[in-house]
């Protein structure tokens, strides 16, 4: 006998219930066993490729603390026979490198050679160790006069007056083949002592 549609045909086999294997769930131990090994196996597996990613984002976060921001490379001035007979300090351009992280810039610079009261070289910054500007020499004064807070400076770079803390900074120099070279580098503003920044 066919059933009509949204019938449903029933049968009166009791013998078929018992054909169908029964499947026993498994005990409650095993679940909460394989749901915890695989709890910590995408917590070792989270944890694994979490530290791969951080890597690189440490490395770029810490390069420019653990590389030197400036290199300290030499530049040349000039021959040590063009300043046999300074009467005044000498303006000179120089040419610096700097290391900014990963980016390489090269700059200029303006230096003053002199002498120092022993006459012996000495190079000195144009940078006013007030707040930062570039201190020009005034040859109708005879000192370096810094145009923006008129602190004032000898010849040899020492303070003579005006809001600067110190006197004008001198730079490592060193003689190669007859060459004067600098080392040229930032030091800190606003402070009495010399410190060195960079």
């Amino acid at each position: 006998m066919r059933a009509r549609p949204g019938e449903f045909k029933m049968c009166g086999c009791a013998s078929d219930s018992g054909n169908v294997p029964q499947k026993s769930a498994p005990p409650p131990s095993v679940l909460n066993n394989r749901r915890s090994f695989f709890g910590a196996l995408v917590g070792v597996g989270s944890v694994f490729v979490g530290g791969l990613l951080s890597v690189p984002l440490v490395r770029f976060a810490l390069f420019p603390l653990i590389r030197r921001t400036t290199e300290l490379k030499s530049s040349p001035v000039g021959a040590m026979s063009e300043f046999s007979a300074l009467t005044e300090p000498v303006m000179r351009t120089i040419q610096i490198e700097q290391l900014d992280g990963w980016r390489k810039t090269i700059s200029k610079k303006a230096v003053y050679v002199t002498t120092n009261k022993d006459g012996q070289l000495r190079v000195l910054t144009s940078i006013c160790p007030h707040l930062g500007c570039t201190v020009p020499w005034n040859k109708d004064k005879n000192q370096f006069i810094c145009p923006c807070h008129g602190a004032t400076f000898t010849k040899e770079g020492a303070r003579v007056s005006g809001p600067s803390l110190r006197g004008i900074d001198t730079l490592e120099t060193s003689v190669e083949d007859g060459q004067l070279l600098v080392r040229f580098q930032y030091f800190r503003q606003l402070v009495a002592d010399k410190e060195v920044i960079g």
